[in-house]
């Protein structure tokens, strides 16, 4: 897979008082945003799966119960 270059500007003391403190201010960013990607891919199938429930008519009541006493009986 491709990558791409993202610049962000953040103050100066920002930077220095990450870095001051070890972090590893790339990996930070780029571990913050394909977290966030996976959020925003989770989101669009869940809205694809509940688009694709609402057509679906729930089922009769009682129709759990009776499935089950069928599955017990037929063994």
């Amino acid at each position: 897979m491709g990558t791409v270059v993202i610049s962000v500007r953040v103050r100066e003391e920002v930077k220095r008082l990450l870095e001051e403190s070890g972090i590893d201010i790339n990996e930070e960013v780029r571990r913050f945003l394909e977290e966030l990607a996976l959020k925003v891919k989770i989101r669009k199938y869940i809205s694809m799966w509940d688009e694709l429930l609402s057509n679906i008519k729930p089922s009769e009541e009682g129709f759990s119960v009776m499935s089950v006493r069928e599955d017990r009986e037929s063994h």
